[in-house]
């Protein structure tokens, strides 16, 4: 039995899909802009242990995480830069992409594009204008919040209480200022389709609307994404499909993870106070940052430091050599999985890997195999023990670093070594294993030859 906290309800609840034989979930994905930072990532990983959970426990998951591609963010960001924005968003999604590999993300079953369903949108604005929930105003169309009762059930604020903590645009065309655009006019410079309204482009909050119902249905299982999603994004999306689709959910379960701080600040674009993934993969491997994003809870608040990345390194490492030389033979550690079944309580399924990790060096082989079979559900501890002491552990290295060293460089002096032995040169052997220690290097010395991991 798998329980998650459904922000619909603001419980722990059991989760009963509405056909065990197919789940359905939809997480919101990237407006391409620019490169995500490590708040954004936090998504990512959080909801990729949730889908592979949800595999593991159900016959077929269909996992949606869409990509916004037109925005007003973009325009800006095109305007800006001098890029032209079918480059600018074709190098994002690129970049984008290469951050979910290297953070050992699955890849959603589909990823939408917003720019290649604007016919899906078209065709939910007009359900909506017909049925009397959006009204047209000089090419604008918006949505009547006050025609949608149950606008606010989410968040768990009455409508005033959400206008007064948002910001809402005031405009003439109107009718109430809480209302929000499905539509608006695009000027010759800036995106835009024909539609009945004349040329424009839609409104964010249609987009995931429109997607999800093509890929998943009128009403699905789970809806994902970060807190800062709630509202105004996460409620409008509601309205918009209960009123379209005449359901009454759009999705069942609402899960949503908590922030990443700097300094107990959030990170945020906006404030430009964040830190990108590809900036910290130059020092970083992407599985350390995958295994911190891990560490705290998913709803509670995760605060940054660079030494908690160092922190998590060191404990992969420690985690890699209790599972060296072995492949996934069997089920998951039972304790793991359950941890993870509740409320996917990542901070104890980590606990339980430390334990196990702990026998194992200690003696348990069943301990390590059950550490390994745990892998492919956490995402860490897939590649082999050797690569990863090779290639992973610790700091990706850079030129500005004294103690940078290449793996191809340590090989040569692994040789040098060798021919050092050989010729009865002891001294000179033994200084090169000491200069290699100094850069955090060790060598393990066996019967077929030199082995190096970083330390």
């Amino acid at each position: 039995m798998i329980k998650i906290f459904n922000s619909l309800g603001k419980s722990v609840q059991e989760f009963i899909p509405m056909d065990k034989r197919h789940i359905k979930i939809y997480v919101c994905g990237p407006t391409v802009y620019d490169k995500i930072h490590i708040g954004n990532a936090r998504p990512l990983v959080v909801f990729d242990v949730f889908v592979r959970l949800l595999k593991k426990s159900f016959e077929k998951v269909t996992y949606v995480r869409n990509i916004t591609d037109v925005d007003d963010k973009i325009n800006k960001k095109s305007i800006e830069t001098g890029i032209p924005i079918n480059e600018l968003t074709k190098q994002t999604i690129k970049n984008f992409h290469s951050d979910c590999f290297y953070l050992k993300n699955i890849h959603p079953d589909f990823e939408p594009k917003a720019t290649d369903h604007i016919n899906e949108m078209i065709e939910m604005i007009k359900v909506l204008i017909k049925k009397n929930f959006a009204y047209e105003v000089s090419g604008n169309v918006m949505f009547r919040v006050n025609k949608f009762h149950d606008y606010g059930l989410l968040s768990n604020r009455t409508l005033d209480e959400m206008i007064a903590g948002a910001r809402v645009d005031v405009a003439d065309y109107k009718e109430n200022s809480a209302d929000f655009t499905l539509w608006k006019p695009s000027s010759i410079d800036l995106p835009g389709w024909e539609s009945p309204w004349g040329r424009g482009r839609p409104g964010w909050h249609i987009e995931c609307s429109a997607m999800s119902k093509k890929y998943l249905g009128d009403e699905f299982d789970i809806h994902g994404g970060g807190i800062d999603l709630v509202f105004p994004h996460h409620e409008n999306e509601i309205a918009q499909s209960c009123c379209a689709n005449e359901t009454l959910k759009m999705a069942r379960y609402w899960v949503h993870n908590g922030y990443v701080n700097i300094d107990e600040k959030k990170m945020s674009k906006s404030g430009n106070n964040f830190i990108t993934i590809s900036d910290l993969l130059q020092k970083f491997n992407g599985e350390a940052l995958r295994f911190f994003l891990l560490q705290a809870h998913y709803r509670a608040p995760l605060n940054y430091k660079k030494a908690y990345l160092n922190d998590a390194n060191s404990s992969l490492s420690r985690l890699y050599r209790a599972v060296d030389g072995l492949g996934v033979e069997g089920e998951p550690d039972e304790e793991i999985l359950n941890s993870l079944k509740n409320d996917l309580n990542t901070p104890k399924a980590i606990a339980r890997a430390h334990y196990l990790a702990e026998s194992a060096n200690k003696g348990s082989k069943e301990a390590g195999q059950l550490l390994k079979n745990s892998s492919k559900i956490l995402g860490i501890l897939e590649n082999d023990s050797e690569k990863w002491f090779k290639e992973g552990a610790n700091q990706f290295f850079s030129s500005t670093n004294d103690n940078d060293i290449s793996p191809k460089d340590i090989e040569e002096l692994i040789k040098n070594r060798l021919e050092a032995k050989k010729s009865k040169n002891y001294r000179l052997a033994d200084q090169i294993r000491n200069n290699l220690f100094k850069k955090g290097i060790i060598l393990e010395d066996h019967v077929d030859g030199t082995n190096w991991r970083r330390s």
